[in-house]
């Protein structure tokens, strides 16, 4: 690293921890387009620290868009979105990066890099800074916690889907954001890992990060999340906690499924059946 570059990672503004329940990203009248159609129309959302705010809703309706727009990459036509306090078009890219990590839908690399130096991707953002001694630690806790460790020397290329998507993972929590945005992490996963994904959500949110994360499994969403964001033809259709949100009438027509909603018989938690035949 030169002298320039160490000390332009110097003078970054680091950022500082914040107390439970403190807005870490925030949109407000967000409307975006993409393709000449209005994708996410008027939505106002609040990621807090502390907590999983899960996005749910059908094919189409801009979970995704929502994701990525909370990422800063894709530009709104209209309304503002902030993190840490400050529109996110004002933080420069290394300030952003360390402020939020994302995990997109698909993990992809070209090139045959073994698995440990993918996780170390996690860390660029901290390079030069006064927190790149924490490097060595925050990987070797990542892939532990993603039941990784193993695959070390491996090259990614060679993983299978689901393993790649446990790497793309540890590479996000080794970066140590305090938000963390996550596509559909559980897409490719068995059932042991996408409880695994969905307690490592959990214990992020425990230790103080906001954590969003787009679901297809409502059963997923309403076990895990603090709260939920129903999304609906680019609007959002209702949001608080899952127990409190989730009924028959709003999925039904949501998802233009019929379902029945029904608390589980030991916690409580709602469970989204579909109606079927008999």
């Amino acid at each position: 690293m030169s002298f320039r570059d160490l000390f332009a990672a110097r003078s970054r503004v680091l950022p500082s921890p914040v107390a439970p329940g403190s807005a870490v990203a925030e949109v407000s009248g967000l409307h975006l387009r993409l393709g000449g159609r209005e994708v996410l129309a008027g939505i106002e959302l609040t990621a807090r620290a502390g907590e999983v705010l899960a996005l749910v809703g059908p094919n189409g309706a801009g979970k995704s868009t929502l994701l990525a727009a909370l990422a800063a990459d894709l530009r709104p036509d209209r309304g503002e979105v902030r993190i840490d306090g400050r529109p996110v078009g004002a933080w420069s890219p290394p300030e952003l990066a360390l402020r939020r990590s994302v995990l997109p839908q698909a993990a992809t690399l070209s090139f045959p890099f073994p698995v440990l130096d993918v996780v170390r991707m996690g860390r660029a953002p901290w390079a030069g800074t006064e927190r790149e001694d924490e490097d060595g630690a925050a990987v070797a806790e990542a892939m532990a916690a993603t039941e990784v460790t193993e695959f070390a020397p491996r090259p990614f290329v060679a993983l299978s889907g689901g393993e790649r998507a446990r790497v793309a993972l540890a590479r996000v929590l080794a970066q140590r954001a305090p938000l963390l945005l996550l596509d559909e992490p559980t897409a490719a996963l068995d059932l042991r890992h996408q409880e695994l994904v969905l307690r490592i959500c959990r214990d992020r949110a425990a230790a103080g990060d906001a954590v969003v994360v787009v679901l297809h499994d409502l059963g997923l969403a309403a076990a895990y999340a603090d709260r939920t964001a129903v999304l609906h033809d680019g609007r959002i259709a209702a949001e608080g906690p899952p127990a409190e949100i989730f009924g028959d009438e709003l999925l039904s027509r949501v998802y233009r499924q019929p379902v029945e909603v029904f608390p589980h018989p030991r916690t409580g938690t709602p469970l989204v059946i579909p109606k079927r035949g008999a």
